[in-house]
This record gives C-alpha cells, structure tokens and sequence, in this order.
C-alpha cells in the first residue's frame, strides 16, 4: 500500500485517481504532478516503486499546501472574517449560507434539522 504524506493511497485504483485522496489535491493538480514526476497515469497504487512514491511526495511537499496545513490555513482564513466582522464572517458566526444562497428554503446543509414551531389554540371566552 502506498502512503504519501501519511494518507494511505487506496488499492488497486489507478494513481491518478488514488493521489486525489489527499486533501487539497484535485484532479487537475494529478495531471501536473504526474507529468512533473514521470509517472504513468495508468499505473496502479500499490505497483508504485519506492523511487517514484518518494519523487511525488518531494514534487507536492516543494510546490503545494496539501491536508493538514490547508485545513490550518483555511480555518484562519474564516476566523480571520469572524474577528473582522465582515457579512461573510457573520454568516459563519450564525451558520447560514455564505455565498449568497436563498434561506427562506433549503440550506438545511448549514442550518440543520428544522425546528417545527407548534400552533397555539386560541383560549375560547365563556360568556
């Protein structure tokens, strides 16, 4: 099984689709380091040699912010709108839609379950 920067790579999935289990990497970014390193997009996972494990590992950790470093950075990123009170950290501090979705319905995503607001009877005067 190949691990690159501690994610094990799924087996007998081609490595192509298998390096965009790493967080922060697409597919987009596959075919530049496959292209950079000299891999085979066809070969599998779990045939990668040694040499060329090590030569993708080198190729992301000198050009890309991949897993934990990007969620760090991201995370600031949002506390960093948060802080400044900007409309978009605002909507992150009340956990609605940031990107201009409609709230009337939908956004259960960001909302969660919804809450049923129960009917009140109206009291009846006896007179």
């Amino acid at each position: 099984m190949a691990r690159i920067l501690g994610i094990d790579l799924p087996r007998d999935k081609r490595i192509e689709a298998a390096l965009v289990y790493i967080y922060g990497i697409g597919p987009a970014r596959v075919k530049k380091i496959l292209a950079a390193t000299g891999v085979s997009a066809d070969t599998r996972s779990n045939s990668l040699t040694e040499d060329e494990i090590s030569k993708i590992t080198a190729f992301i950790q000198k050009n890309y912010v991949v897993e934990g470093d990007l969620r760090r950075e991201v995370q600031q990123n949002v506390r960093q709108h948060m802080d400044m009170g900007t409309y978009r950290g605002l909507r992150h501090r009340k956990g609605l839609p940031v990107r201009g979705q409609r709230t009337r319905t939908n956004s259960r995503t960001r909302k969660g379950r919804k809450s049923s607001v129960g009917g009140m009877k109206k009291k009846e005067e006896k007179g």
